[in-house]
């Protein structure tokens, strides 16, 4: 509870700004409890969700636990729990933890990384931001051999578009792959991504071109067509300029307070009592 709590309230102050009326989604003794409050309290449980994603139901136990967590603190404090020495002592470390953050948000912010120096990144390791060959290619699957040989003979002879809307046409009829529907459309893939024989076997065609003979895996007996294929290529720049430079920043980042920490290590004060204990022994 103390967890959540504390990274609730970090949310709280990161975010907090102005508050106005239609902010606002309800009161507590003239406390209010608002949308930013809720979106803070959402994404300390589940990160990935938004209060505004919420259905109804879940925005009225979001509602509700908020405002019982304000009833809570309001009786907590007229205990006084905030008065003893523990309270002040977590309450320390969530201050200490706070300014952290806020500090390293701000340093974070600062880094600067130029247009020139991400291009020069870009230029040097080209060989990163390249994509691989891609096929893109359909395919029957039949459980025996006779049957692949079957449609492979209905198909001999056939060139260009009567060759592609001919095995279109058996796909639907004849394959027993989730694909057929759509033709035994596999979309486009690369090296790796299909099982080995099925993968050879693609690659050693070239666009507009079936398999002479079924090609065997553990699902069945394939007869594959290769609509077209695409060779490697370097993704442009500008694509990824904006992925370089958020990369950039956080390795300017972690050296700036690598090097920050190893300098104000070097002037503190740091006594280790485990291991000055362990060396007495």
């Amino acid at each position: 509870m103390l967890k959540l709590a504390k990274t609730s309230l970090i949310a709280v102050a990161v975010m907090a700004t102005s508050v106005v009326a239609s902010d606002i989604l309800v009161t507590v003794n003239g406390h209010n409890i608002t949308k930013k409050d809720a979106e803070a309290f959402v994404s300390a449980t589940s990160p990935n969700a938004h209060y505004e994603q919420l259905t109804p139901q879940q925005k009225a136990l979001v509602k509700k636990t908020l405002v019982e967590k304000a009833l809570f603190a309001e009786v907590a404090k007229k205990e006084g729990i905030d008065k003893t020495p523990e309270f002040k002592r977590n309450m320390e470390k969530i201050g200490n933890e706070l300014a952290v953050n806020m500090w390293m948000k701000k340093q974070m912010d600062n880094a600067v990384v130029s247009d020139s120096e991400a291009k020069a990144f870009y230029d040097k390791n080209k060989d990163k931001f390249k994509m691989p060959e891609l096929v893109h290619a359909r395919h029957i699957l039949v459980k025996d051999e006779k049957s692949a040989n079957d449609i492979i003979k209905q198909l001999k002879g056939l060139k260009g578009d009567k060759l592609k809307a001919k095995f279109i046409e058996l796909a639907k009829a004849k394959s027993t792959g989730p694909s057929a529907a759509k033709g035994g459309d596999l979309g486009k893939f690369k090296k790796g991504q299909m099982v080995p024989a099925f993968s050879k076997a693609v690659w050693s065609l070239k666009p507009g071109e079936i398999t002479t003979k079924p090609v065997k895996t553990q699902f069945g007996y394939h007869v594959i067509y290769l609509e077209s294929k695409e060779a490697p290529k370097t993704v442009p720049y500008e694509a990824v300029k904006s992925r370089i430079i958020a990369s950039l920043k956080q390795q300017e980042f972690a050296k700036k307070i690598a090097e920050m920490a190893k300098e104000l290590r070097s002037k503190a004060k740091i006594v280790d009592m485990e291991k000055d204990a362990s060396v007495s022994k």
